[in-house]
């Protein structure tokens, strides 16, 4: 039996649709493998937002995200400073145990093929400390946890009266807050530039800043922070002859940092929230 005249019609249509949806398809712009704009990952130590544009985009070498699992922080990298330029993380109480510094400063070997993989020996002779970002003793739960911050691409150049002085004693108050039942929201990194160390010209910070969001509970997320929530941030100048000085001699608020590096903090919080809080200096 004849089919009537307006099925074939409609017969017709359907595969003169679906061969042109399957040309379509075939030639449709393809994207290199490796180039993908790979988008920030749901990641608990982003709760508070991205500070940068940072992807996992192997052409994005400059804020290269590294946001791994096996990793307890996440990493914007600088391929051609060879240096982080800021490391994000959460911290409360599962973080904190008792295992000790592993001190195995290393390579990052996750790098993208052809990238300089920074050596603890490139620090050898420079009069510099190796700086973390993300503390060893933020990271005390288990010891692969800890290990975990000695990887290069954790580590900034930066002087002992620095390091050793004005920044651990911001990190030693960090972990403090947190015995005292507090959860932080930390983001740190270096600006500018003040010159280079070793044959790979690894680059040397001009200061070392921190932001801390300081919430009152485990588990909180942006949507938590109020207009009395209590936000540290410091701007560090990375030089000798400060170790007489402490952290709370270089309190700034959020508002002028963000001009400083240009960089977005506390982006997940609501503006108006964000409004309320950036712009003061703490004074606890």
């Amino acid at each position: 039996m004849l089919k009537p005249r307006w099925q074939l019609f409609a017969i017709a249509t359907l595969i003169t649709a679906a061969i042109v949806g399957l040309i379509l398809f075939l030639n449709r712009p393809q994207t290199p493998i490796g180039t993908q704009p790979l988008l920030p990952p749901k990641n608990v130590h982003l709760t508070m937002g991205i500070p940068s544009e940072a992807t996992s985009n192997i052409t994005n070498a400059d804020d290269y995200l590294i946001a791994d699992n096996a990793r307890p922080y996440v990493i914007s990298y600088n391929n051609s400073k060879h240096i982080p330029n800021w490391s994000s993380w959460q911290l409360n109480k599962s973080w904190l145990g008792t295992v000790p510094r592993s001190n195995d400063f290393r390579p990052d070997t996750t790098l993208p093929k052809g990238w300089y993989q920074v050596k603890s020996s490139d620090y050898n002779g420079s009069g510099y400390d190796r700086g973390h970002l993300t503390p060893s003793a933020d990271r005390t739960k288990d010891a692969q946890t800890n290990s975990s911050t000695f990887l290069m691409t954790n580590i900034v150049p930066q002087t002992a009266d620095n390091n050793r002085d004005v920044w651990e004693g911001l990190e030693s108050e960090s972990r403090r807050l947190v015995n005292a039942g507090k959860e932080l929201y930390i983001v740190a990194g270096g600006s500018g530039e003040k010159g280079t160390i070793g044959a790979q010209k690894i680059s040397i910070p001009a200061s070392t800043w921190k932001v801390i969001v300081v919430m009152d509970k485990p588990n909180s997320t942006a949507s938590d922070v109020t207009g009395k929530t209590r936000v540290i941030a410091i701007d560090v100048p990375n030089i000798n002859g400060i170790k007489d000085k402490t952290w709370r001699d270089y309190r700034i608020s959020v508002d002028a940092l963000e001009q400083k590096t240009g960089y977005d903090f506390l982006s997940n919080v609501s503006e108006a929230i964000q409004q309320a809080i950036e712009s003061k200096v703490d004074q606890g």
